[in-house]
């Protein structure tokens, strides 16, 4: 486990979700009895086995783009949601949550790469899902803020410039939409490669598993 990363985010006051997809139990275990609570997983069959397999005092984000009929499998206890990306999503975490009497937290997920392949939502949708949201009876969802990833590149330039809007995004929407809101103060975004510059816009949440958990086929040898 990689202990100075650990403490850099921690004097940062920057939470980890150490991203545990494809990683053994018992290697999840070991960071677990360090005090590591927050876990993302990137598939729902995958996230599930895991809550039932491992102690249930574990935090589990949902981080990977999540299809509507995929919902109930997790509405019980996850955490978080990171990858809320259509109204239609939101409403039916809204009626999976209640069944359980439940409040799930999400992210809205913003598509700021430039590579069309990424999900999210745009500008104009972004601002449509919040209309909506705000007219509508959401009492079981809370939107505690923004996801993004940024652009696979080595350039650094377009990488500031991503995070840069997401965080002008967040700026924004937490003026217009969610002005006395305690709740809405996160920005999850950046991953072991950009995890830095993330921080340097304003990132309270990063999405990090290799530098946690070393490659992924090193992982799977321990």
């Amino acid at each position: 486990m990689n202990s100075d990363l650990l403490n850099e985010l921690k004097e940062a006051g920057v939470k980890l979700v150490a991203v545990s997809k494809t990683i053994p139990e018992e290697i999840i275990l070991d960071l677990y009895h360090l005090g590591h609570l927050d876990f993302g997983e990137n598939k729902v069959q995958e996230l599930v086995r895991k809550y039932e397999n491992l102690p249930k005092d574990i935090k589990w984000h949902m981080i990977g783009h999540l299809q509507k009929n995929k919902v109930k499998y997790i509405a019980a206890f996850v955490q978080m949601i990171h990858s809320v990306d259509s109204f239609e999503l939101l409403e039916v975490i809204q009626k999976e949550a209640q069944k359980y009497g439940r409040i799930i937290d999400i992210l809205l997920e913003v598509r700021i790469a430039r590579e069309m392949t990424k999900y999210g939502l745009d500008k104009t949708g972004l601002y449509l899902l919040l209309d909506k949201y705000t007219k509508g009876d959401f009492n079981h969802v809370r939107i505690c803020g923004l996801m993004g990833m940024a652009s696979f590149t080595a350039d650094e330039t377009i990488i500031h410039q991503e995070f840069g809007l997401l965080s002008e995004f967040f700026i924004d929407i937490k003026s217009a939409y969610f002005p006395f809101a305690y709740y809405f103060n996160e920005i999850s975004m950046g991953m072991s490669s950009d995890y830095q510059i993330a921080i340097q816009h304003g990132a309270t949440m990063v999405r990090i598993g290799s530098l946690i958990f070393g490659a992924r086929n090193q992982a799977l040898k321990n």
